[in-house]
């Protein structure tokens, strides 16, 4: 040590500003790691134990991501297998009624708290906005699903929208549901010769259909769906 150039203060200054420099050097940390450290002194300080801390922050980041990825990737399989799980359950109806009568049951298979289907007639312009022919399926004037899923505002229309409720935007939960917190308004086109209609998926959940979500397995659901319908409004 005695006999080696002192540092230069530029490459000094810079070490200290930045140790990142020489800690994420791989052949830099084994070079120093490999010098004979004896007769270094009581102020030297013990590089390994730093770059051990930083290996172990790694691989502590590296599981997390790992975690992650493994809970992600669980997640949209297990959400694969409900949509599948609920289209088979679709395709079982033999007539219309029954394949009302299993809406309440498609709810239980995808894990949500609520379920309603509107259809829109031209003759409901003549009875009020929005009205109930039973629980699960509703009778509403032209255009009020593509209002109903862009809240009144226009501007482009997707198939699937996500987003948070309240209390005071329930207009198909009643008073007993009436802790839906998030929906999923899924529009339903059955050709240019029959009337649009929406399916609404609600939760007690306000993540469960958050805007950050994403809709592909929804838009596959309601894509089957109406092809599944299709069959009894011919």
């Amino acid at each position: 040590m005695t006999n080696t150039a002192p540092m230069r203060d530029e490459l000094r200054r810079k070490i200290i500003a930045d140790p990142d420099v020489i800690l994420d050097d791989g052949d830099v940390m084994r070079a120093l790691m490999a010098a004979n450290t004896s007769g270094l002194g009581e102020n030297v300080v013990d590089l390994r134990g730093v770059a051990f801390e930083r290996l172990e922050e790694r691989l502590g980041r590296l599981e997390d991501a790992h975690k992650g990825v493994i809970a992600a990737a669980y997640e949209n399989l297990s959400g694969t297998n409900m949509v599948h799980r609920a289209i088979l359950k679709l395709l079982e109806a033999p007539d219309f009624d029954g394949f009302l009568e299993d809406l309440p049951e498609l709810a239980t298979i995808l894990k949500i708290d609520g379920i309603r289907l509107v259809l829109e007639s031209a003759e409901a312009c003549q009875a009020p906005k929005l009205s109930g022919v039973s629980d699960i399926m509703k009778v509403a004037e032209p255009g009020y699903c593509e209002f109903y899923a862009t809240m009144g505002r226009g501007g482009s229309v997707r198939k699937v929208t996500l987003r948070q409720t309240s209390a005071s935007d329930a207009v198909f939960w009643e008073s007993a549901e009436n802790w839906i917190s998030s929906e999923a308004c899924l529009l339903l086109d059955f050709g240019s010769s029959k009337m649009p209609a929406m399916l609404v998926f609600g939760s007690e959940d306000p993540h469960q259909f958050s805007p950050s979500n994403g809709t592909d397995l929804l838009t596959f659901f309601a894509e089957v769906f109406e092809r599944a319908m299709a069959r009894w409004l011919a």
